[in-house]
């Protein structure tokens, strides 16, 4: 592979354990539902529009995205972004599945009038821990950093990540923990594709 920003990518890294840190501190402080209520309340009719498009940017469009963006302009990255969506889905999909159900907030909350939901959002029930979507955000943001050499990425990048994250909270469909945990997998996934990736290479190498 050609040169790789790591520098950006343990920047990018630390901020997110940090941040990942923080919504688990406050899950516990406050406990899940009353935090979830507390970032969940109703913001207008631009928030629910804007954070039911950009929840988008979790799903298989930044995959796709970033694969074209690769194909064109850093092939040597294919194998990385592949590792990546293997992996992470792998983590994110077998820990929904092992652990016992894990209720989403319209379950999990009686009182569910509490809850601010948007037309024509699709509401889940069961299988809440890790977000997804959160997982998704922050891989395609450390992908990100490690191609782009420009500190840049590292804020507009966080602040995609961190939106994608907040608006499964505001859409019902996650508490704050379970977008902690799809940090902490995004960052369990790039690190140990990086390794496997390097692996690979010297592998071929030989």
């Amino acid at each position: 592979m050609r040169t790789l920003n790591y520098s950006n990518l343990s920047i990018a890294t630390i901020s997110t354990a940090i941040a990942a840190t923080i919504l688990l501190a406050a899950s516990f402080l406050f406990n899940k539902e009353s935090f979830f209520l507390l970032l969940n309340h109703d913001q207008g009719k631009f928030a629910d529009f804007f954070l039911s498009t950009i929840t988008r940017f979790g799903e298989v469009l930044p995959w796709v995205v970033a694969l074209a963006l690769v194909v064109l302009l850093r092939r040597d990255l294919i194998w990385l972004l592949v590792a990546c969506f293997i992996i992470s889905t792998l983590f994110v999909q077998g820990i929904k599945n092992i652990l016992p159900e894990q209720p989403r907030p319209t379950k999990a909350i009686t009182n569910t009038y509490q809850i601010h939901t948007v037309p024509g959002v699709e509401l889940y029930k069961v299988h809440s821990f890790p977000s997804g979507h959160t997982t998704t955000a922050f891989v395609i943001f450390f992908i990100a950093c490690l191609a782009i050499s420009r500190k840049w990425i590292i804020a507009v990048g966080f602040v995609y990540a961190l939106l994608v994250g907040f608006s499964r909270i505001y859409l019902a469909e996650h508490f704050p923990r379970d977008i902690a945990g799809g940090m902490l997998i995004a960052i369990a996934t790039i690190y140990l594709c990086l390794w496997i990736c390097k692996k690979r290479m010297k592998t071929v190498d030989e």
